[in-house]
């Protein structure tokens, strides 16, 4: 059984959600340099600011409104969800043990930054009833009912198991759901809040450059330090992992979600996340999640196509048609819901690869050398990039005192602590199994 264990970061004692720093920089504080500058790379940001580092922030990309160019993070359903998520199984037990720790730091952050109306306000964040529902009693279902239990463990508000929820939800009956539970979880409005985050770093002194940097990172390290005057760099870059941390197991999962309009006029207000396990509707690649992304739209899918990287999906794409009509088939008040005129459909990729998430040293050494690298990479997030913002930049600031003592670096292990030895890599229950088979 796992058990509840102190986030490794908390709200108001090691971080502040408004501009001005925890701890003042000084002279000879530490300058970081970070890569990429989507919900992990700007967290990391925070996080490091507020221990009073210097902060420079590099991105071929920010945070905006044009639909077809938003960022990932800004795509991404952004539901709270305890690992593994709706949209990707963990098929490595160092990385499943870890971003349970992580998932849980992230929550208790989110949860105070809702906490405050002001800040839920600013920032887009809200905690809402997630529930999720299943086409089997839970206790029947080893993995599922384990996964039950540490949730409840886990110090998440408002837990329930509870099969009424479907006719609360009003969900179709003979969809095959027979089991659900509730949870209140953060529920994230992403171009609100990645404007907010982005604001926020700049008031706590972060520099910002727009720029491409391209190639393995550790053989222009020195160069790049030496440039912009930093004593370490974060990789936070998501899928250019590939290239920028030479990882070829690094590889998009394709996502898309429609865009409703929810505002209690063609059908009754949604103000639940609601989810069904890939079992109930026998496809593992296409999900029911429905989630709301504020006051007045609802996100409705989802799909995940593995190593599918063309954004060229619309309304009339099979698979899209196919995903409303499963939503509608679940839901079926959603057949009277009308798209978003002005982005009616979402379209991203998730940084997936095949070990999950990596929060790590460089392992190489320095080219030509014997030294340590300086790097610290945090990236293979997929879909949980939210989820597990914080608790990843947690360990990035433990893994950057590390480096800059250049200790000898060592890889990624398992967290005993959230974990009972019995993790499935992939199971016939989880929320999504990607078919291994694709990656190896």
């Amino acid at each position: 059984m796992v058990t509840y264990n102190i986030p490794s970061l908390v709200m108001w004692r090691d971080l502040t959600p408004y501009p001005g720093r925890l701890v003042q920089p000084s002279a000879s504080s530490p300058h970081v340099l970070i890569i990429g500058a989507g919900v992990t790379g700007l967290v990391t940001a925070w996080v490091l600011l507020d221990k009073g580092y210097k902060v420079t922030i590099v991105s071929k990309d920010w945070a905006n409104f044009t639909p077809s160019n938003r960022l990932t993070a800004q795509i991404a359903g952004a539901l709270w969800e305890y690992p593994p998520a709706v949209c990707g199984a963990h098929t490595d037990r160092i990385s499943l043990s870890n971003s349970k720790r992580w998932c849980m730091t992230a929550y208790h952050a989110w949860d105070a930054i809702a906490s405050v109306p002001e800040l839920s306000r600013a920032s887009g964040v809200k905690m809402m009833p997630s529930d999720f529902f299943f086409p089997e009693p839970v206790e029947n279902d080893p993995a599922q009912f384990s996964k039950m239990a540490e949730i409840i463990s886990s110090g998440v508000k408002g837990f329930r198991q509870d099969p009424r929820l479907m006719e609360q939800r009003k969900v179709n009956p003979s969809y095959g759901a027979v089991d659900a539970y509730e949870l209140m979880a953060p529920i994230i409005d992403t171009d609100q809040s990645m404007m907010w985050l982005m604001s926020l770093v700049h008031g706590k002194g972060a520099a910002t450059v727009t720029e491409t940097i391209t190639g393995d990172l550790l053989d222009q390290e020195e160069v790049l330090r030496a440039r912009f005057g930093a004593d370490a760099i974060v990789n936070a870059t998501g899928l250019a992992g590939t290239e920028i941390a030479g990882d070829p197991s690094c590889y998009p999962i394709r996502g898309a979600l429609i865009r409703v309009i929810n505002d209690g006029k063609d059908f009754p207000k949604v103000e639940a996340a609601l989810t069904i396990t890939a079992d109930a509707v026998h496809d593992s690649n296409e999900i029911v999640f429905l989630v709301p992304r504020n006051d007045n739209i609802l996100l409705i899918g989802g799909i995940a196509q593995p190593n599918e990287s063309s954004l060229d999906l619309t309304l009339d794409s099979p698979i899209v048609k196919r995903m409303r009509e499963r939503c509608e088939a679940f839901l079926p008040c959603l057949k009277n819901a009308r798209v978003d005129p002005t982005y009616p459909l979402a379209q991203g990729l998730r940084p997936f690869r095949q070990r999950n998430v990596r929060v790590e040293r460089e392992l190489r050494c320095i080219p030509g050398t014997s030294r340590p690298s300086r790097i610290v990479h945090s990236y293979g997030q997929g879909g949980a990039g939210w989820s597990l913002s914080f608790g990843c930049a947690g360990d990035v600031a433990d893994l950057l005192e590390d480096a800059m003592r250049d200790s000898v670096p060592t890889a990624m292990e398992l967290d005993h602590s959230y974990s009972d030895g019995n993790e499935s890599h992939t199971t016939t229950s989880s929320f999504i199994s990607i078919n291994m088979k694709i990656h190896d």
